[in-house]
């Protein structure tokens, strides 16, 4: 079907009174119902609105249904909702009701649903007035941002797990809903991986790809929103993985914690001070950096080596599994277009178990011995070490100075994640299980080769944007190896590079900033 012939038949009366459209509107009026209940849409405040799901018709080019303006949300009916094309046109308009009903009007938020309908593709937008989105902007009324971490619920944001840092773009209200327009495109552009953005004193707006995902996704912003005050009310602060007293040492040092005020002087190894730096975030490195090389190329690169025919064949039926199969048969198709030698084709699962497992293992192994970064063998060696950690046959090694250095950038406000090409799960598995304990407590989230290759420059540029600073000049980023180092410089963010036993030598004349030891940041 062309774009003409499914305008035409997406504009066709036939088609908005069809029972596509019928059910979505009904759908718009029952959620507008339940969310005056959640006390979210109370004085016709708030909107929301769908995109009618039609396998045949590409999304872009499906309808919308919005719902109206200053109409009670609990009243509301299917045939109050309007009808909108792709690209915002109206397609069907509500009856005029008697008094003391005003005439049909579209809800003030259209230009903004639209925004992320074309930004993101989104598939339900909700605006919601609910009275925690409003009040958690009001506790630090200078703050662009809301963030929060190690809380259960961030597993309900898509793109989040519990470990993850969530950061919202908080923007500045307006006297008309029309008017928030620009600076909603502008927070939607500058935060990829969010999902909403709250406006000062007023509410929030959140999307998905469906209606289900959006509502989930409302109902974990609104738990945090409110745990986040309650939080407040305690003296404790909710952006920090420990959650600790919001009046402890840092604070006491002029740190003010869930906020973005958190300085560090950056400590030189002559004992001398480097001019005041305001960093926000430090992202680390792992192989080289925190961890000895030789406990990756000696410890678990061969468990993983010697286990994953065991691992395959005592999990094969599992869904994660097969899903680590699909992965690495994909990235094996593509090797072999790409001409990639000493692999061969993964024979789909109907083929037989030992066959199925017999090709993985050899592609695996090749994989292993040519040392490759791929997303798709991260992930499957991440699952075999977590039978090993699990089973206390793999303990995390660290450097000695890196305990204390989490410790103590934890104390001073300073969040700290990992960026490594081993998977996200490896990462929290070692630092989970490491021989100094579980250091998890002191890191806020986990990048992996899914955020980008880590010797790419927009793979630092999407970091910088996924944490939350004003700028990427306040993140420091350490490494070991120099390319890394090169390419978060051109992102933007402040260097250090890691110079550790078994460590590859440096180019001469580098210029980056070297330590052997975290003591001396």
């Amino acid at each position: 079907m062309t774009e003409a012939e499914a305008f035409a038949v997406l504009s066709s009366q036939a088609y908005i009174d069809g029972v596509a459209v019928r059910e979505t509107r009904a759908l718009v009026a029952d959620l507008c119902r339940q969310f005056y209940t959640l006390g979210w849409v109370s004085g016709t405040g708030g909107s929301i609105t769908i995109r009618v799901h039609d396998d045949a018709i590409p999304k872009a080019h499906q309808l919308i249904v919005m719902s109206p303006s200053g109409v009670q949300k609990e009243r509301m009916v299917a045939d109050d909702m309007y009808v909108l094309s792709g690209d915002g046109d109206f397609l069907s308009v509500p009856a005029t009701k008697p008094y003391p009903n005003k005439p049909p009007k579209c809800s003030d938020c259209a230009p903004l649903f639209m925004k992320a309908y074309q930004m993101r593709n989104a598939g339900a937008v909700i605006h919601s007035h609910g009275m925690e989105s409003c009040l958690v902007t009001m506790i630090n009324p200078l703050s662009k941002e809301f963030r929060i971490t190690h809380m259960e619920m961030i597993k309900g944001i898509q793109g989040h797990g519990y470990f993850d840092e969530l950061v919202i773009p908080i923007i500045e209200n307006t006297a008309h809903e029309r008017e928030l327009t620009k600076s909603l495109s502008e927070a939607i552009s500058a935060y990829p991986k969010a999902a909403a953005v709250l406006v000062q004193n007023h509410g929030i707006y959140v999307w998905g790809d469906s209606w289900i995902s959006a509502k989930t996704q409302a109902e974990c912003y609104h738990y945090l929103f409110e745990a986040a005050i309650k939080l407040h009310q305690l003296g404790i602060d909710w952006a920090s993985p420990s959650h600790g007293l919001i009046n402890n040492n840092a604070n006491k040092m002029g740190i003010n914690l869930g906020t973005s005020d958190i300085s560090e002087k950056a400590g030189l190894a002559n004992g001398s001070q480097a001019p005041e730096k305001l960093r926000k975030c430090i992202v680390l490195d792992i192989e080289g950096t925190t961890t000895p090389i030789s406990f990756v190329t000696e410890v678990l690169f061969p468990y993983a080596h010697d286990n994953v025919r065991k691992h395959l064949m005592s999990t094969y039926d599992s869904e994660e599994t097969q899903d680590d199969i699909k992965l690495l048969r994909a990235q094996v198709l593509d090797d072999l277009d790409k001409g990639v030698p000493g692999y061969v084709p993964i024979l789909p699962y109907g083929a037989g178990k030992e066959q199925v497992i017999d090709c993985v293992v050899t592609n695996v192994e090749e994989m292993i011995k040519a040392d490759r970064k791929l997303t798709a063998l991260k992930q499957l060696q991440g699952h075999i070490w977590r039978t090993g950690f699990e089973n206390k046959q793999l303990q995390g090694v660290l450097f000695d100075d890196v305990p204390d250095a989490l410790k103590r950038w934890h104390r001073n406000g300073i969040k700290v994640y990992i960026y490594s090409s081993g998977s996200r799960e490896a990462q929290r598995l070692l630092f989970g299980h490491s021989e100094h304990g579980d250091l998890r407590k002191y890191l806020c989230g986990f990048f992996d080769t899914t955020t980008g290759n880590k010797r790419e420059t927009r793979s630092y540029f999407e970091i910088s944007q996924s944490v939350g600073v004003d700028a990427p000049s306040q993140i420091l980023f350490i490494t070991d190896v120099y390319q890394e180092a090169v390419a978060a410089k051109a992102a933007g963010l402040d260097v250090i590079i890691s110079v550790r036993p078994g460590n590859a030598p440096l180019p001469d004349c580098h210029g980056f900033e070297t330590v052997t030891s975290f003591a001396d940041i």
